[in-house]
């Protein structure tokens, strides 16, 4: 496919410094004024003030410059501006006000993370004599890359006409009236567009090299406030990731992930359309309600969300 990457985000936060620290534990390298690095993708998340938290831009690689006059005359197609500048093009989602921006990049080159090791099983034991490797681990969890980010819009349709047909992004899989999973690489999704009440970023995820990682990172993120957790651990249906969801203080949720679907044939793969508990998840505890419609909904429907410590 044309597009072939997530490579950052902008966020708008009403409390640049104190989401900042949050970001800096959470395992990303602050490379100061609010810009954050991965370990494969560079610098991958941007925080800015905004008096309530939303997703300001999101950027996207194309192989090349003939991949933006594409998008420019699919954009111009289904009524969307867009704005060339060299290497580069811009276009602004009109219902939730998000800006993507096609940057012409190389694709990531990640070295090889973790080799897995397969567990000990009834019948099957491939480590013997020895504790499991993953409880060795030390140090801070440091997440690989950004996989994706989610969105809540008002008018689904506009919105998924702007990112599908306009903008490239390929459809994986469907939540029956609620949204899509999109993808702009090889991953299973790189963008969730759900029907919402308010428009409004849901979450940003973050993947680590397994699910001991998912569990580390966690951990040490509850360690210093447990205020912090949302939801975790637990297994989705849809991407079949491991997850563990975490609360910023500007009330964004982050997502450690590991082991995400991959889809290299688009012909081989088949996107279904799932509701009710397979929506959400295979396996964990119910999603709290404030998952499902975070605590602040209401204030960011009257604009009065006010910043938290």
């Amino acid at each position: 496919m044309a597009l072939h990457t997530l490579r950052r985000i902008t966020l708008g936060v009403p409390d640049v410094p104190a989401v900042s620290r949050f970001y800096t534990e959470f395992g990303l390298q602050p490379l100061g004024e609010g810009r954050f690095a991965s370990v494969d993708g560079g610098e991958q998340l941007r925080l800015v003030q905004r008096p309530t938290r939303r997703l300001v831009e999101m950027v996207i690689g194309v192989d090349d410059q003939d991949d933006l006059y594409r998008a420019a005359s699919r954009l111009t197609r289904e009524g969307f501006g867009s704005r060339p500048d060299g290497t580069a093009l811009t276009a602004t989602e009109p219902v939730t006000g998000v800006q993507v921006r096609l940057e012409v990049a190389p694709p990531l080159a990640p070295e090889a993370g973790i080799l897995p090791v397969l567990p000990n099983s009834p019948g099957n034991t491939v480590r013997s004599n020895a504790r499991a490797e993953a409880l060795a681990r030390g140090g801070p969890v440091r997440p690989r890359k950004l996989g994706h980010v989610v969105l809540g819009s008002t008018d689904l349709a506009t919105s998924m006409r702007f990112f599908e047909d306009g903008i490239g992004f390929k459809a994986s899989d469907r939540i029956k009236d609620r949204g899509s999973f999109l993808r702009c690489s090889t991953d299973h999704h790189n963008l969730l567009v759900q029907n919402t009440p308010v428009t409004f970023v849901h979450h940003s995820s973050w993947q680590v090299e397994d699910v001991d990682e998912v569990g580390r990172g966690a951990s040490s993120m509850l360690a210093g406030d447990p205020a912090r957790h949302v939801w975790g651990l637990g297994r989705h249906h849809i991407g079949s990731n491991f997850f563990w969801y975490l609360r910023d203080p500007s009330g964004t949720f982050a997502e450690y992930y590991s082991d995400l679907d991959q889809i290299l044939d688009e012909q081989l793969w088949k996107p279904e359309v799932f509701e009710g508990q397979l929506a959400r998840y295979n396996w964990a505890s119910p999603p709290p309600p404030s998952f499902l419609r975070p605590d602040d909904l209401a204030e960011l429907m009257t604009g009065a969300h006010a910043p938290k410590a």
